[in-house]
């Protein structure tokens, strides 16, 4: 669902698919081909949220801020599961995992990953390229070119994913037994781990 707040109505792109069971609240916009999925809550009535193109913010996320902060998520940024960004920037092609939490100011510098269940306090900033853990996080390493490859090889699938559900999402009644002879799907997604066993 899509809500004004006061005077701001949120700007979504027309190639992004925004799941009719996530909320978008107010002074928020969003790029092309992003992909939010239900149950995500995306709140700007404090401040501002700023969703760039390529992102997804997946199933059960929440953003938000303290007052007067915008919130950023910067191109190709991916956002997993059930995780919280609260008053903090995301860079460019980052990947923060499922169920960690970002907490105000906050910095991630380009291509960071962030482990999932993570914790990252208020006020942290790492520099492009860090491995972070834990909690509280720290950084535990650098992001090899293999890991960025593989992160962003997942993050197409997720660009591609609006297209998929303007074409062929429905509302439709269940079946009532399993129906045989339907096409496999794993052979149209595991492209880029079968990459990886190739090419590493």
């Amino acid at each position: 669902m899509i809500y004004a707040f006061k005077e701001y109505i949120p700007v979504i792109h027309e190639t992004a698919f925004v799941h009719p069971q996530a909320a978008v609240t107010g002074n928020v916009v969003i790029g092309k081909n992003v992909y939010i999925g239900p149950g995500a809550a995306i709140r700007g009535d404090w401040g501002g949220i700023v969703i760039e193109d390529g992102c997804n913010v997946q199933e059960n996320c929440t953003i938000h801020m303290f007052p007067g902060i915008t919130v950023l998520l910067k191109e190709g940024a991916h956002i997993g599961h059930g995780a919280v960004i609260h008053g903090a920037q995301i860079g460019k092609n980052c990947l923060v995992g499922m169920n960690s939490v970002i907490m105000d100011n906050v910095v991630l510098g380009d291509e960071c990953i962030v482990g999932a269940l993570s914790f990252i306090k208020a006020g942290e900033v790492f520099e492009n390229r860090g491995l972070i853990v834990g909690n509280p996080a720290k950084k535990i390493k650098e992001v090899s070119d293999e890991m960025i490859r593989w992160k962003t090889e997942g993050t197409k699938l997720y660009q591609q994913l609006p297209e998929e559900m303007r074409t062929y999402w429905k509302e439709t009644e269940p079946l009532r037994e399993i129906q045989t002879g339907l096409p496999s799907q794993t052979k149209n997604y595991h492209t880029w781990h079968n990459a990886g066993s190739k090419n590493s």
